[in-house]
Protein backbone atom coordinates (compact mmCIF):
# COMPACT_ATOMS: atom_id res chain seq x y z
CA UNK A 1 0.00 0.00 0.00
CA UNK A 2 2.64 2.58 0.79
CA UNK A 3 4.33 1.90 -2.33
CA UNK A 4 1.72 2.23 -4.59
CA UNK A 5 1.19 5.91 -2.55
CA UNK A 6 4.80 6.41 -3.75
CA UNK A 7 4.24 5.58 -6.87
CA UNK A 8 1.00 7.85 -6.84
CA UNK A 9 2.74 10.97 -5.43
CA UNK A 10 5.81 10.52 -7.88
CA UNK A 11 3.26 10.62 -11.10
CA UNK A 12 1.66 13.99 -9.40
CA UNK A 13 5.16 15.57 -9.28
CA UNK A 14 5.55 14.56 -12.78
CA UNK A 15 2.22 15.77 -13.73
CA UNK A 16 2.41 19.11 -12.17
CA UNK A 17 6.22 20.08 -12.91
CA UNK A 18 4.60 18.87 -16.91
CA UNK A 19 1.91 21.64 -16.39
CA UNK A 20 4.20 24.19 -15.09
CA UNK A 21 6.15 23.87 -17.86
CA UNK A 22 8.99 22.35 -16.32
CA UNK A 23 11.66 20.93 -18.10
CA UNK A 24 15.12 19.24 -17.81
CA UNK A 25 17.87 21.05 -16.36
CA UNK A 26 19.96 22.82 -19.54
CA UNK A 27 23.05 21.29 -20.18
CA UNK A 28 26.66 23.41 -18.89
CA UNK A 29 28.84 24.40 -21.61
CA UNK A 30 32.09 25.56 -20.84
CA UNK A 31 33.55 28.25 -23.14
CA UNK A 32 37.41 29.46 -22.66
CA UNK A 33 37.61 32.50 -24.64
CA UNK A 34 40.85 35.36 -25.08
CA UNK A 35 39.61 38.20 -22.99
CA UNK A 36 39.49 40.41 -25.69
CA UNK A 37 36.00 38.26 -27.16
CA UNK A 38 34.47 38.91 -23.85
CA UNK A 39 31.85 41.95 -25.34
CA UNK A 40 31.08 40.30 -28.51
CA UNK A 41 30.50 36.37 -26.65
CA UNK A 42 28.66 37.53 -23.93
CA UNK A 43 26.03 39.64 -26.19
CA UNK A 44 25.31 36.99 -27.99
CA UNK A 45 24.88 34.52 -24.38
CA UNK A 46 20.71 35.10 -23.73
CA UNK A 47 19.90 34.81 -27.21
CA UNK A 48 21.56 31.55 -27.82
CA UNK A 49 20.17 30.23 -24.46
CA UNK A 50 16.69 30.92 -25.53
CA UNK A 51 17.18 28.77 -28.51
CA UNK A 52 19.23 25.69 -27.58
CA UNK A 53 19.22 23.25 -24.81
CA UNK A 54 22.15 24.97 -22.88
CA UNK A 55 24.11 27.11 -20.42
CA UNK A 56 26.85 28.86 -21.46
CA UNK A 57 29.65 29.04 -19.11
CA UNK A 58 32.47 31.15 -19.84
CA UNK A 59 36.05 32.12 -19.01
CA UNK A 60 37.67 34.95 -19.97
CA UNK A 61 41.30 35.18 -19.47
CA UNK A 62 44.39 35.74 -21.74
CA UNK A 63 44.97 32.72 -24.22
CA UNK A 64 48.40 31.72 -22.64
CA UNK A 65 46.46 31.37 -19.11
CA UNK A 66 43.70 29.28 -20.65
CA UNK A 67 45.90 27.22 -22.45
CA UNK A 68 47.57 26.01 -19.49
CA UNK A 69 44.24 25.89 -17.36
CA UNK A 70 43.19 23.34 -20.28
CA UNK A 71 46.12 21.44 -20.12
CA UNK A 72 45.77 20.79 -16.20
CA UNK A 73 42.54 19.26 -16.85
CA UNK A 74 39.96 22.85 -16.24
CA UNK A 75 36.28 22.31 -17.45
CA UNK A 76 36.31 23.33 -21.20
CA UNK A 77 34.69 22.75 -24.04
CA UNK A 78 35.02 25.10 -26.43
CA UNK A 79 38.19 27.54 -26.15
CA UNK A 80 38.91 30.68 -28.79
CA UNK A 81 41.99 31.97 -28.86
CA UNK A 82 43.50 35.39 -29.67
CA UNK A 83 46.40 33.73 -31.76
CA UNK A 84 47.58 30.39 -33.47
CA UNK A 85 50.16 29.68 -30.69
CA UNK A 86 47.95 28.67 -28.25
CA UNK A 87 45.80 26.40 -30.29
CA UNK A 88 48.96 25.21 -31.79
CA UNK A 89 50.10 23.71 -28.29
CA UNK A 90 47.02 22.40 -27.41
CA UNK A 91 47.10 20.60 -30.99
CA UNK A 92 50.26 19.10 -30.53
CA UNK A 93 49.21 17.64 -27.48
CA UNK A 94 46.20 15.95 -28.67
CA UNK A 95 43.88 17.64 -26.40
CA UNK A 96 41.31 19.70 -29.28
CA UNK A 97 38.93 17.57 -31.13
CA UNK A 98 40.31 16.55 -34.64
CA UNK A 99 38.63 17.95 -37.53
CA UNK A 100 36.79 21.12 -35.27
CA UNK A 101 39.71 23.63 -35.42
CA UNK A 102 38.36 26.68 -38.07
CA UNK A 103 39.92 30.10 -38.29
CA UNK A 104 37.09 32.18 -36.70
CA UNK A 105 38.12 35.99 -36.88
CA UNK A 106 40.91 38.62 -37.52
CA UNK A 107 41.72 41.61 -35.85
CA UNK A 108 44.29 44.59 -35.66
CA UNK A 109 47.19 45.22 -33.54
CA UNK A 110 46.67 49.40 -32.09
CA UNK A 111 48.18 52.08 -30.05
CA UNK A 112 46.23 53.57 -27.60
CA UNK A 113 46.22 56.71 -25.49
CA UNK A 114 44.16 58.49 -23.04
CA UNK A 115 41.42 60.55 -24.50
CA UNK A 116 42.43 63.58 -23.36
CA UNK A 117 46.26 63.05 -23.50
CA UNK A 118 48.67 65.82 -23.35
CA UNK A 119 51.65 63.62 -25.57
CA UNK A 120 51.18 63.82 -29.37
CA UNK A 121 51.66 60.26 -30.29
CA UNK A 122 51.23 59.70 -34.15
CA UNK A 123 53.44 56.45 -34.32
CA UNK A 124 54.56 53.48 -32.63
CA UNK A 125 58.19 54.78 -33.23
CA UNK A 126 57.00 57.64 -31.05
CA UNK A 127 57.10 55.76 -27.90
CA UNK A 128 61.11 56.17 -27.91
CA UNK A 129 60.46 59.96 -27.54
CA UNK A 130 61.54 60.75 -23.56
CA UNK A 131 57.70 61.72 -22.76
CA UNK A 132 56.55 58.73 -23.11
CA UNK A 133 57.26 57.38 -19.65
CA UNK A 134 55.43 54.39 -19.18
CA UNK A 135 53.90 51.93 -22.13
CA UNK A 136 51.26 49.29 -21.34
CA UNK A 137 51.54 45.87 -22.99
CA UNK A 138 50.45 42.25 -22.40
CA UNK A 139 52.93 39.81 -20.52
CA UNK A 140 54.32 38.27 -23.57
CA UNK A 141 54.67 34.86 -21.97
CA UNK A 142 51.08 34.22 -21.65
CA UNK A 143 49.42 37.32 -23.90
CA UNK A 144 49.00 37.71 -27.43
CA UNK A 145 48.29 41.04 -27.94
CA UNK A 146 51.61 41.63 -25.24
CA UNK A 147 53.62 39.19 -28.52
CA UNK A 148 51.97 40.95 -31.28
CA UNK A 149 53.47 44.11 -29.32
CA UNK A 150 56.60 42.60 -28.54
CA UNK A 151 56.94 41.19 -32.26
CA UNK A 152 56.38 44.53 -33.80
CA UNK A 153 58.73 46.71 -31.39
CA UNK A 154 61.46 44.36 -32.58
CA UNK A 155 60.77 44.60 -35.92
CA UNK A 156 60.73 48.21 -36.08
CA UNK A 157 64.40 48.30 -34.27
CA UNK A 158 62.11 49.74 -30.98
CA UNK A 159 62.47 47.10 -28.25
CA UNK A 160 65.79 48.10 -27.13
CA UNK A 161 64.74 51.78 -26.66
CA UNK A 162 61.13 51.15 -25.13
CA UNK A 163 61.49 47.79 -22.61
CA UNK A 164 62.37 49.63 -19.24
CA UNK A 165 59.02 51.62 -19.84
CA UNK A 166 56.86 48.42 -20.75
CA UNK A 167 54.09 47.95 -17.98
CA UNK A 168 53.14 44.24 -18.40
CA UNK A 169 49.09 43.20 -18.14
CA UNK A 170 47.82 40.00 -17.41
CA UNK A 171 45.83 40.05 -20.07
CA UNK A 172 44.73 42.49 -23.21
CA UNK A 173 41.85 44.14 -20.93
CA UNK A 174 44.31 44.87 -18.35
CA UNK A 175 46.12 47.01 -20.57
CA UNK A 176 43.03 49.04 -21.66
CA UNK A 177 42.35 50.02 -18.34
CA UNK A 178 46.02 50.90 -17.40
CA UNK A 179 45.57 53.67 -20.49
CA UNK A 180 41.90 54.30 -19.15
CA UNK A 181 43.06 55.45 -15.86
CA UNK A 182 46.17 57.38 -17.15
CA UNK A 183 48.45 54.46 -15.32
CA UNK A 184 50.73 54.43 -18.68
CA UNK A 185 51.24 56.83 -21.46
CA UNK A 186 50.26 54.48 -24.51
CA UNK A 187 49.02 50.86 -24.57
CA UNK A 188 49.00 48.43 -26.97
CA UNK A 189 45.74 46.77 -27.28
CA UNK A 190 43.52 45.29 -30.27
CA UNK A 191 41.57 47.64 -32.36
CA UNK A 192 38.12 45.69 -31.25
CA UNK A 193 39.34 46.60 -27.66
CA UNK A 194 40.01 49.97 -28.23
CA UNK A 195 36.43 50.57 -30.14
CA UNK A 196 34.79 50.11 -26.99
CA UNK A 197 36.10 52.24 -24.52
CA UNK A 198 35.18 56.08 -24.49
CA UNK A 199 38.19 56.87 -22.70
CA UNK A 200 40.94 56.02 -25.31
CA UNK A 201 41.66 56.87 -28.57
CA UNK A 202 44.18 55.28 -31.25
CA UNK A 203 47.08 56.69 -31.76
CA UNK A 204 48.42 54.24 -34.53
CA UNK A 205 47.95 51.26 -35.99
CA UNK A 206 50.62 48.80 -35.93
CA UNK A 207 53.14 48.75 -39.51
CA UNK A 208 51.92 46.84 -42.04
CA UNK A 209 53.99 43.82 -41.91
CA UNK A 210 55.28 44.08 -38.52
CA UNK A 211 53.63 41.08 -36.85
CA UNK A 212 52.27 38.07 -38.01
CA UNK A 213 48.30 38.31 -39.33
CA UNK A 214 45.99 38.55 -35.86
CA UNK A 215 43.94 35.50 -36.23
CA UNK A 216 41.47 33.97 -33.99
CA UNK A 217 41.48 29.92 -34.03
CA UNK A 218 38.26 28.33 -32.42
CA UNK A 219 38.02 24.26 -31.40
CA UNK A 220 36.08 21.94 -29.69
CA UNK A 221 38.27 20.39 -27.21
CA UNK A 222 39.04 16.69 -27.01
CA UNK A 223 37.90 16.36 -23.29
CA UNK A 224 34.67 17.76 -23.75
CA UNK A 225 31.43 16.27 -21.72
CA UNK A 226 29.20 17.80 -24.82
CA UNK A 227 30.20 17.07 -27.86
CA UNK A 228 27.09 17.77 -29.47
CA UNK A 229 26.56 20.97 -28.23
CA UNK A 230 29.96 22.12 -28.15
CA UNK A 231 29.80 21.63 -31.83
CA UNK A 232 26.59 23.13 -32.28
CA UNK A 233 27.79 26.01 -30.72
CA UNK A 234 30.96 26.45 -32.48
CA UNK A 235 28.86 26.47 -35.86
CA UNK A 236 26.92 29.23 -34.44
CA UNK A 237 30.03 31.27 -33.64
CA UNK A 238 30.85 30.53 -37.35
CA UNK A 239 27.06 31.90 -38.69
CA UNK A 240 25.28 34.82 -39.70
CA UNK A 241 24.06 36.14 -36.26
CA UNK A 242 27.14 35.49 -34.43
CA UNK A 243 28.70 37.61 -37.33
CA UNK A 244 26.55 40.56 -37.04
CA UNK A 245 27.71 40.92 -33.93
CA UNK A 246 31.50 40.38 -34.07
CA UNK A 247 31.37 42.97 -36.99
CA UNK A 248 29.84 45.34 -34.66
CA UNK A 249 32.85 45.27 -32.67
CA UNK A 250 35.27 45.65 -35.15
CA UNK A 251 36.12 41.87 -35.90
CA UNK A 252 36.93 40.45 -39.92
CA UNK A 253 34.98 37.72 -39.88
CA UNK A 254 36.85 34.57 -41.12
Amino acid sequence: MKHRGLVLIGMLVLLLGATAGWAAPKADLYVSAAASLKDALLEMEKPYEAKHDVRLIFNFNSSGALQTQIEQGAPADVFVSAALKQMDNLEKKDLIKKGTRRNLLENEIVMVVPRDANINLKDFKDLALASVKRIGIGAPASVPAGQYALEAFKKLGLWDKIQDKAVYGTNVRAVLSYVETGNVDAGIVYRTDAAISDKVKVAAAAPAGSTEPVIYPAAVLAGTKQPKEAAEYLAFLSGPEAKLIFEKYGFVVK
